[in-house]
């Protein structure tokens, strides 16, 4: 056990390929499905309901929104659970948009780097109901610039929906200053904080955010479940409609499990960040650069903010071989080369080629991202693995 309650092995790690895809998807916590299995066996109740069936359900539902909210310095209804973080973007930016009434088409402004649960979201409204996206450009760090949000901002513009962290480069927007600017003009702003969640100290107050979006399988709970921060007198058009559950804007009776394990996942996250958890895994972080900085000098090339980004997200790129090949060269690790949902598709991050890197940088790239049960064994062990990967032969060979 460390000094947070956490063990040191996850079951689900042991004798596999050391795991540095936290990004992708966490580990369920051990505590975080114990908190869960009361609910899927003994209370299985219906939390609408009237009868006694219903009363520990109910409690535990509760309890979680308060959990969540507690981890967010939102109040508890304020939160809104939802299956996931992409329903959770996708009920922020759809229902921000429908639920303006005016006569122009309404404007929405977001990133050329986001997320494609904010991107595609936007572009079914440009093509279904006419709303008008703005793209901002991002820097060779992958910031927005504050200046560049200000301009664009017009009398049409409803909703700026920024992503605190991101998913590939792990590198935070300037939130509190992007909001702070969209308010001036009377405009609501939305972060996506899918990565963001559990992994830096969130306040949904000093950020100044009217909406948030979190997802469970980024910190240790379960997939399928996620939630949406709704700033108290926000109004939103829902998305599914029916028994008005989750104050009528998520309709569908709850799933009491999930969202007690969401809760729990928020519980052991606080504990940690004030443990200082963040600060082991940033030495993990930064362990693993100098490994491979030392044992591959000169190819190595960091993607991203050196400092303004997560503290368990590296992503690199080493000149001269493919991030596919390298990973095929060396199994003995979980990596990945760009977002989980393109993992697919061997073609340049849509990310790195928005910072304005070329595209064979952008195919080298290698995402490497820590978490809970990662260990410096793990570290010591993946960057020998990688560098001697990197020295393979390959059959695609960058310039």
């Amino acid at each position: 056990m460390n000094n947070y309650g956490v063990t040191r092995h996850h079951p689900g790690l042991a004798d596999r390929p050391i795991y540095l895809d936290y990004n992708a998807t966490t580990p369920v916590d051990p505590r975080v499905a114990e908190a869960a299995l009361p609910y899927l066996t003994t209370h299985f109740g219906n939390p609408s309901s009237g009868h006694a069936y219903a009363e520990r359900p109910r409690r535990a539902l509760a309890e979680a929104r308060q959990q969540l909210a507690g981890m967010i310095g939102a109040q508890p209804a304020e939160i809104v659970f939802t299956a996931g973080g992409s329903e959770a973007d996708n009920l922020a930016i759809h229902g921000t948009a429908l639920a303006h009434d005016q006569a122009a088409p309404a404007q929405i402004i977001t990133q050329a780097s986001e997320h494609p649960a904010v991107l595609q979201t936007c572009r079914a409204l440009q093509r279904l109901h006419g709303v008008q996206v703005r793209y901002l450009p991002v820097d060779r760090d992958g910031r927005v610039d504050p200046a560049a949000l200000a301009e664009a901002l017009t009398p049409d513009t409803v909703l700026v929906s920024m992503m605190a962290a991101n998913n590939e480069t792990g590198v935070l927007q300037p939130i509190t200053e992007l909001a702070g600017i969209a308010h001036a003009r009377g405009v609501l702003f939305h972060t996506d904080a899918a990565q963001a969640a559990g992994k830096i100290p969130i306040d949904v107050r000093a950020w100044g955010v009217d909406l948030l979006t979190i997802a469970g399988h980024k910190m240790y709970a379960p997939k399928g479940i996620g939630a949406l921060y709704v700033r108290a007198g926000v109004q939103l058009e829902p998305l599914i409609y029916g028994g008005g559950q989750e104050r009528g804007l998520r309709a569908g009776t709850e799933s009491v499990a999930l969202a007690v394990a969401l809760g729990a996942a928020a519980h052991l996250a606080r504990t940690e960040l004030d443990a200082d958890g963040a600060d082991r895994i940033r030495i993990l972080r930064d362990l693993l650069h100098h490994r491979l900085d030392e044992l591959l000098p000169g190819r190595v090339q960091l993607n991203g903010h050196p400092d303004r980004r997560l503290p368990n997200t590296l992503n690199v790129s080493i000149a001269g071989v493919a991030g596919d090949d390298l990973l095929a060269a060396a199994p003995g690790i979980a990596a990945a080369t760009g977002a989980a949902c393109h993992s697919q598709t061997p073609e340049p991050s849509p990310v790195l080629l928005a910072m304005g890197h070329d595209p064979g940088r952008a195919l080298s790239a290698l995402r490497l991202t820590m978490g809970r049960w990662t260990t410096r064994d793990d570290i010591e062990q993946a960057a020998h693995q990688i560098v001697a990967g990197a020295l393979a032969p390959h059959t695609t060979a960058m310039a």
